[in-house]
């Protein structure tokens, strides 16, 4: 008898019950699971379910957040260049500066509305509009995840899948790809870390995404066809960039200032904010007393601000009954929230000695009026002094791992203004303790207040006063000629939203535009004389002092021979 072969069979038959009571178990626990992960996610989608059923009303910003470009207040330059940018058969990358709260994002998303319906346009009826975060689409320093270029999921990370089991590198695309065709919108794009601006640049330039892995072989007929695709020729990732941000152009990195066309929207007026403010009660269904949209102009600074104002009021009236929103209300609202006073600059009621409107840039496209005063006081036997007071920045320069700190270029005008005084108007400022004050608590820099400066300590030492109803903008250099300078147009707009019925600006800055505006006189001069003769009141005398006509000879203006004081 052979006892081994006997042996043998009981030992593979003990191998293969062995074998099958393990795959058995296997099997009872794959079945076991799969029935304990079926019911679990039973459970999870009825919570998904009942989340769901659970809704509260809509928020008031969403309510009044614009479908339209009508419905952006105060806005119509910075929209009229945004649909030059993104609405023609050549669309642009844009960057989109301004303050918070004035409609940037929704003009964004409005003028690619209007660019899908223009037959012309390359954006079809399925653009997309992906919106990111500067400040939060942070990525991945291994790689790991990146949410706006795009990753890879290598197989050596948890929960690679069965990709991953195969040893199988799995790209992940980025907000970049899942623009394609569309828009990509990134708000705060100032905020972007420097490695990503650096991708962002390349993808710009390529119009695709090249993704990398250690765990990608071209040779490997594992991998699936798509992956093979991806890693030879990349992601799609044809979009428009449009980047919206706070900052100043000189803080967004000038790699991509020079790839993108930039639009200025400008900050809102009191009455602009009040037309934000009445457009969200309306759609509120709340009844608003003039006398608490007056609080609300007063307080609120942009569209934002007037409707959190108004929703929190309206709630307050809502929870005693009522359906009016009073001055009261309003005021414990701005009380309880501790709003400022928006800074609103007017003109003086009357024409002062020794003091002049100026006009400056204090924002992205941000007009204001500016104050110079100045006082001068005759000394005997001595030197007089010269002294500036108010916030005058000093200036800090930096290039190439150099920086420089300067004195203030509004200081330089200052000191500037005692050789025009000697040269050109056959003044002695040595003769007065002279005393430039800029008040208002707006940090004043640059040279644009050159003119302004001349002319109030002029009217200071001749004691001419100045008219109250003009403001001027200007660098004047030490030969008496007055030179262009930034911001023209929004420094007008201020001029005519603080009550200026004049302004004076150089020639160079000249545009036809301001031919056929009504709301103000716009006027280019050459010549420091020419701005002291328009800007004081005693004309006679002052042609007399300066020993030119009272005219404005050679103009190309409308205004170019206007008669001093008509």
């Amino acid at each position: 008898m052979d006892f081994s072969g006997g042996i043998f069979g009981l030992i593979n038959l003990f191998f293969a019950a062995v074998i099958g009571i393990y795959f058995w178990q296997m099997l009872k626990t794959q079945q076991g699971g799969k029935v304990a992960v079926d019911r679990e996610s039973r459970k999870e989608m009825d919570k998904l379910r009942k989340l769901r059923s659970i809704s509260l009303t809509e928020p008031l910003s969403e309510k009044t957040r614009p479908s339209s470009l009508k419905e952006i207040i105060g806005q119509p330059e910075g929209l009229q260049a945004l649909r030059a940018a993104l609405c023609g058969p050549n669309p642009q990358h844009v960057i989109l500066y301004g303050p918070p709260g004035v409609g940037k994002t929704a003009a964004a998303r409005v003028v690619l509305e209007e660019a899908r319906r223009n037959p012309k346009s390359p954006f079809k009826q399925a653009a997309k509009f992906v919106e990111v975060d500067g400040a939060t689409s942070r990525f991945d320093d291994r790689g790991i995840a990146d949410p706006l270029i795009g990753s890879v999921h290598d197989p050596i990370y948890q929960g690679a899948g069965a990709m991953g089991i195969a040893g199988i590198p799995q790209p992940k695309p980025g907000a970049v790809t899942k623009a394609h065709g569309g828009i990509l919108f990134i708000d705060e794009i100032g905020e972007l870390h420097p490695i990503q601006i650096n991708k962002l640049l390349k993808v710009l330039e390529d119009r695709k995404v090249f993704l990398e892995s250690a765990y990608y072989n071209s040779e490997d007929p594992g991998i699936p066809q798509h992956i093979h695709d991806i890693f030879q020729n990349g992601l799609p990732a044809d979009f428009r960039l449009v980047g919206a941000t706070t900052r100043t152009p000189h803080d967004i990195p000038p790699a991509v200032r020079s790839r993108c066309i930039e639009v200025f929207f400008r900050g809102l007026t009191d009455g602009e904010v009040g037309i934000i403010a009445s457009n969200a009660a309306k759609k509120a269904g709340f009844e608003l007393e003039d006398e608490a949209l007056t609080v609300i102009k007063r307080y609120a600074t942009n569209g934002r601000d007037a409707v959190n104002i108004l929703q929190i009021a309206g709630g307050s009236c809502m929870s005693v009954g009522s359906p009016v929103i009073t001055r009261k209300d309003v005021e414990w609202v701005v009380s309880a929230g501790q709003y400022s006073p928006r800074s609103e600059r007017r003109i003086p009621l009357k024409p002062q000695t020794g003091y002049v409107n100026g006009l400056a840039i204090h924002g992205p496209n941000m007009g204001s009026l500016i104050e110079i005063e100045v006082v001068a006081i005759p000394v005997q036997g001595s030197s007089g002094k010269l002294v500036t007071t108010g916030l005058v920045d000093e200036e800090e320069l930096g290039g190439h791992g150099r920086v420089v700190k300067r004195k203030s270029m509004a200081r330089g005008s200052v000191e500037n203004v005692i050789t025009i005084l000697r040269k050109f108007l056959s003044l002695r400022p040595e003769n007065y303790d002279i005393h430039v004050n800029f008040p208002g608590g707006l940090a004043l820099d640059g040279p644009s207040a050159g003119i302004a400066i001349v002319t109030a300590i002029y009217s200071a030492i001749t004691e001419q006063p100045i008219d109250n109803k003009l403001a001027m903008t200007g660098e004047v250099s030490i030969l008496g000629e007055v030179r262009p300078v930034g911001g023209i147009v929004p420094k007008v707009e201020a001029a005519v939203h603080a009550g200026v019925e004049r302004v004076i600006i150089p020639r160079e800055n000249w545009q036809e535009a301001f031919v056929d505006r009504k709301d103000i006189i716009v006027m280019p001069i050459d010549r420091i004389e020419e701005a002291i003769r328009l800007a004081v009141i005693d004309q006679d005398l002052t042609a007399g002092l300066l020993g030119f006509p009272t005219t404005i000879a050679g103009s190309s203006s409308p205004i170019g021979r206007r008669q001093i004081g008509c």
